[in-house]
């Protein structure tokens, strides 16, 4: 079993920057891929990035292409999101999640409970 708590989320202005941060703990020897998705109440979630062990591997939506970056210190069994130039559109409730090796990373096998990140314009 592990567990995954998200930091750092809070209010922004439009073109400013966060880290979010998401310790895992448990078994997290298990652990393969972290990644980010986000949603916005109403809406289905959606995936923002992902990242793999080795961090030899990223994969980023479109829509956060070229502004965020996810990075990963296995060390400390933690993934981070850094947000800049951000948008109102990037508003939502932000979601880290982890998978096993031979788990797809559209089914992510633990989520945390989500920080809020608000962008105002």
């Amino acid at each position: 079993q592990v567990q995954l708590v998200e930091s750092g989320g809070g209010l922004v202005q439009a073109g400013g920057s966060l880290r979010l941060s998401c310790a895992a703990s448990g078994r997290t020897l298990s652990i393969y891929f972290m990644g980010w998705s986000r949603q916005v109440p109403g809406k289905e979630r959606e995936f923002v990035a992902v990242i793999n062990y080795s961090s030899t591997s990223t994969t980023y939506a479109d829509s956060v292409k070229g502004r965020f970056t996810i990075s990963r210190d296995n060390a400390k069994n933690t993934v981070y999101l850094q947000m800049n130039s951000l948008k109102p559109d990037d508003t939502a409730v932000y979601y880290c999640n982890a998978g096993h090796l031979m788990s797809p990373a559209s089914t992510p096998d633990y989520w945390g409970q989500g920080t809020q990140v608000t962008v105002s314009s």
